[in-house]
């Protein structure tokens, strides 16, 4: 599936069941899973709460992904990541997961391609920035296109990886989307991670 294939699936994705039909020759998406009450006889799910805090206790690095403006868009796009993970090294292939209902999403599906910032461990305050909806986030943030994608790469990231998306799967209240990896390349003298643990930023302590 190329760029736009794989762009206008995760799109219709998220339409209504009452959005028209696909063009001829464009790949179909997944069909939504059917969802359901948790039966008397079954086991109920984990509080929510309790899910938060025993998951908090594995730290994440933290990464930024951005995407070019799509046709029609005057501004890139962009979202604070915590899920993000290699995921194959033949083809390289990388993941990350989305919320169903973030507003920032359709609008990398719609550009096809986007590139994962890793953060360094001084750049809390640039991850907050893109934490937020409804604002200008690249106010202020220096940043020059990647070079496959053209979406944005942020100045002092430790690492920087330029993919196509590749795939998007269902997962719960959440997207995973899978990217092929175009391009990467990182700091010529890295520092430590931003890490994300137990609710809060944090770095790499010392060994030992």
């Amino acid at each position: 599936m190329g760029h736009a294939g794989a762009a206008a699936a995760a799109v219709r994705y998220l339409r209504s069941a009452h959005a028209p039909g696909p063009a001829p020759g464009v790949v179909e998406a997944l069909p939504r899973p059917e969802l359901r009450c948790v039966g008397a006889d079954e086991r109920a799910p984990v509080d929510p709460a309790e899910f938060r805090r025993v998951l908090g206790n594995f730290a994440t690095g933290v990464t930024v992904i951005t995407a070019p403006a799509a046709e029609g868009e005057s501004s890139p796009a962009g979202f604070a990541c915590q899920s993000f993970s290699s995921l194959s090294l033949d083809p390289p292939l990388v993941c990350f997961m989305v919320g169903r209902t973030s507003a920032t999403w359709p609008r990398i599906a719609r550009a096809g391609v986007f590139c994962v910032n890793v953060l360094g461990a001084d750049q809390g305050e640039l991850c907050r920035a893109f934490a937020v909806s409804g604002a200008d986030k690249f106010a202020g943030v220096a940043h020059d296109p990647s070079p496959v994608s053209g979406a944005p790469r942020l100045a002092g990231a430790a690492a920087w990886i330029d993919c196509t998306v590749h795939a998007v799967h269902t997962g719960g209240d959440h997207l995973i989307v899978v990217g092929r990896v175009d391009a990467l390349g990182a700091a010529e003298a890295p520092g430590g991670p931003l890490l994300f643990h137990q609710g809060r930023f944090t770095g790499l302590g010392p060994l030992g």
